[in-house]
């Protein structure tokens, strides 16, 4: 699995068939699932995402959780994170794990975050076509994947 976190002052998501959700500060969370991924990348994504120190303390040094912020968390389903750009100029996705694979594994990623963050997550809808806006807060973006474990 890999994942863009952003942290954001606010963000909305607005789907094709009508979904719209919206947050205030916290992280945007963008999830591409690989086709050899299992739940034990969840796991520990989810656990490093979780307690990833990327908010201003009292003095303004980021020292803070999302879990000590109590913020907002919105996850969106994105394939795209495993394009491979190898040959020529159209990326091909041949690593992003198909849907019979990648939605269950969404899904347990989304109840995992939820349970570590402790209240209800935002989200898009897998295999939509969304928009999806945000102020980046910083900006403070971070990939991590969990095959590299960084």
């Amino acid at each position: 699995m890999r994942v863009v976190v952003q942290r954001v002052s606010s963000a909305s998501v607005r789907t094709e068939s009508g979904h719209e959700d919206l947050m205030g500060a916290g992280l945007v969370v963008l999830v591409g699932i690989e086709e050899h991924d299992e739940e034990e990348d969840a796991d520990w994504l989810t656990g490093k995402i979780a307690r990833l120190r990327i908010f201003d303390d009292e003095n303004g040094v980021m020292n803070l959780s999302l879990q000590d912020t109590g913020g907002d968390c919105m996850v969106i389903s994105q394939f795209t994170l495993h394009a491979s750009t190898k040959k020529g100029n159209r990326p091909s996705w041949i690593k992003a794990a198909p849907p019979q694979t990648a939605i269950p594994l969404y899904n347990i990623f989304l109840n995992k975050m939820q349970e570590l963050v402790r209240r209800p997550l935002k989200s898009g809808v897998f295999g939509d076509h969304m928009e999806i806006s945000l102020v980046n807060d910083g900006p403070v973006t971070i990939i991590i994947d969990s095959k590299l474990r960084e």
